[in-house]
Formats: structure tokens, C-alpha cells, sequence
């Protein structure tokens, strides 16, 4: 009797695990999320709040808007380019199919590093909306450089952009939320590096695992509010040329691949959107197989290491940026 126990419950976990490999061989993006944008709350559960995304004008973050509009959300848009944000805003209003009117779309121009002007961003969609639902901080730079040749400035000017500025503006949305008694949503652009630390972006993979720190904890705390850390994998995007160097003040400014493998921002913005409706407290999106990796990167970490010392560093980087393996 119990050497056929142990041998059912043997087999039950080798198809457990053959399952979750050819799970995350195929899907692109983790199971639950999956799983919820086949049987979970639909994006149309959120028509009708209002939503202010940070980072709006390109992207992922416009990509997300322009979904949004499509099921009626109320949207605030804000990033540092006001002409493309007006851009942004007709779109939006042409993918509502006519359920959103101007006012429903409130461009507001922001400089996510003036830090002393974010409680007056805040009461500015407060006083338009009279409310808000989520705030979506999606605003940040990635970088490439060199762990060595990192100038501490450079640690200091991203984490100030990709961190601090994301925790005050929380905070101030946190207290409202408290304040009026209200179940609000509160979510993060974080990145696959907030898993795994890939080579070539130290300080980004530092500020993204410290943004985990942060809300992870938030999650952790008596407070009526949702979470939603939101990691997306290698994405076609134009974030290459904005990316952090090793040197201060410049930027990376080189164009994404046309035939990287990436995962495209319209369907990053899609599993985004499901993550926010059906309040997942973290989600991953990425291409095949860097989900496998993402997955023992979260669960298995012992078994991270050895994979990636197989595999190689620069093969960890190729995948990153969206390329294939190559074996000598």
C-alpha cells in the first residue's frame, strides 16, 4: 500500500512538471494570467474608471491606453511630450467607438522627476475626475552598460527616475485612497530583471528589484488596496534609444532589431490590462522560452543558477535582447 502511494504521488509530479515545461515552453506569458485572460474578469470590468497612466505617450503605456478607450475606461495621460500625448488622446477617443468624450480623456504633461510637483499632478485629475481608480506607473528607462564602468551618478539619476519618483506618486495615490475610503489599484511597470538579474543593466536591474522591495511589502500591509507588479520580457518598443548608459546624461539611443524576437507592445499591453482587471498581485509576459526562465527565476532559484551557467552568459543576453541561442 504505501509503495503504491509513493509511486502515484511520483508520477503526479513528473506530469506536474512535464506539464509546467511545456507550459512555459509555449505560452507567452505566466499560467495564471493566462489562464485568467481565457476565464478571468474581462478588460470590460474596468469600464468606466479612470485610469492614470504614467508613461503614456509611446509604448507600452500608449498601447495600454489606446486598449482601455477600446472598453470605455476614463483615462489621465501623462508623460514629458505633450504633442504626442494629444496624439495619444484622439486615438484613444477613436478606439472608444465613440463610449468616451473629450473630457474623458485628460492629457496632463508631466515630469515624473519634479518630485515636489506630484501632490499638485494628484489634485489636478482629482479635480477633474472627482475620483480615481487606478494609478498605472508606467514611466522609466531601461539602460546597457558595463557593471565597472557605472558612474554613481548614473545609480543615483535612474533610481531617482525609476524608483523614488514611483514610490511618491504611490504614496500620495495610498493616502487618498485611505483618506476617502476607497478600494483603489495601485500598479507598477516593473521588468523580467526584477526576476532575473541579466547582464548589462545593473542599475536598472537593481531599481526593478528594489520597486519589488517596495510594493511586495505594500502587498504585505493592512491596507485596502490592490497591487499589481506587471513584468514585462523583451518588448518591441523604442526604449533602446532613451536607455541609461554607464556615463551621465547620455543615452543608449539605438533602435530595436526588426528581427529580435520580442514579445510586441500590443500584446504586452493586452496581458497588462488583464493583470489590472482581474488585480493580480504580480504577472510576467515575455517570449518563448524566457518564460521558463522567468518561472524558475521566481519559484526555483537554485535551479536558475545551474540553467544559467549552462546556458551561458551571453546566451542570457542574446535572449534578453530578443535573439536566439547559439551553442559553440
Amino acid at each position: 500500500m504505501t509503495l503504491w502511494f509513493f509511486s502515484v504521488v511520483g508520477i503526479l509530479v513528473f506530469i506536474y512538471y512535464l506539464v509546467q515545461f511545456l507550459v512555459f515552453s509555449y505560452l507567452d506569458c505566466d499560467l495564471e494570467l493566462y489562464l485568467l485572460s481565457k476565464f478571468g474578469r474581462s478588460i470590460d470590468s474596468l469600464r468606466g474608471k479612470v485610469v492614470w497612466i504614467t508613461g503614456a505617450s509611446s509604448g507600452i503605456g500608449r498601447d495600454l491606453a489606446l486598449l482601455l478607450a477600446k472598453h470605455g475606461v476614463r483615462l489621465c495621460l501623462s508623460s514629458r511630450k505633450e504633442p504626442d500625448l494629444l496624439k495619444v488622446k484622439q486615438e484613444c477617443l477613436e478606439a472608444s467607438n465613440g463610449a468616451l468624450s473629450s473630457e474623458d480623456v485628460l492629457v496632463m504633461p508631466m515630469d515624473m522627476l519634479d518630485i515636489d510637483k506630484h501632490e499638485r499632478y494628484f489634485d489636478r485629475v482629482i479635480e477633474h475626475f472627482h475620483t480615481l481608480d487606478i494609478v498605472v506607473n508606467n514611466a522609466g528607462r531601461s539602460q546597457r552598460a558595463d557593471w565597472n564602468t557605472i558612474q554613481l551618478k548614473v545609480d543615483r539619476e535612474l533610481f531617482e527616475l525609476d524608483v523614488f519618483a514611483v514610490i511618491n506618486l504611490s504614496r500620495i495615490a495610498l493616502n487618498y485612497f485611505v483618506q476617502n475610503s476607497i478600494r483603489g489599484h495601485i500598479a507598477v511597470t516593473s521588468s523580467v530583471t526584477g526576476l532575473v538579474a541579466f547582464p548589462n543593466s545593473a542599475t536598472y536591474t537593481a531599481a526593478k528589484h528594489a520597486l519589488h522591495g517596495y510594493f511586495e511589502t505594500l502587498q504585505n500591509e493592512a491596507f485596502n488596496v490592490d497591487v499589481t507588479i506587471f513584468c514585462p520580457g523583451p518588448t518591441a518598443t523604442n526604449f533602446l534609444q532613451e536607455c541609461f548608459t554607464s556615463k551621465a546624461g547620455e543615452k543608449y539611443n539605438k533602435p530595436v532589431n526588426a528581427d529580435d524576437k520580442r514579445l510586441t507592445s500590443k500584446r504586452c499591453a493586452e496581458l497588462y490590462a488583464v493583470s489590472l482587471a482581474n488585480k493580480l498581485p504580480m504577472s510576467w509576459a515575455g517570449t518563448r522560452p524566457m518564460n521558463f526562465i522567468f518561472y524558475l527565476g521566481c519559484y526555483y532559484p537554485n535551479v536558475k543558477r545551474i540553467l544559467i551557467k549552462t546556458l551561458g552568459i551571453a546566451n542570457i543576453d542574446r535572449l534578453r535582447n530578443g535573439r536566439p541561442i547559439q551553442w559553440n
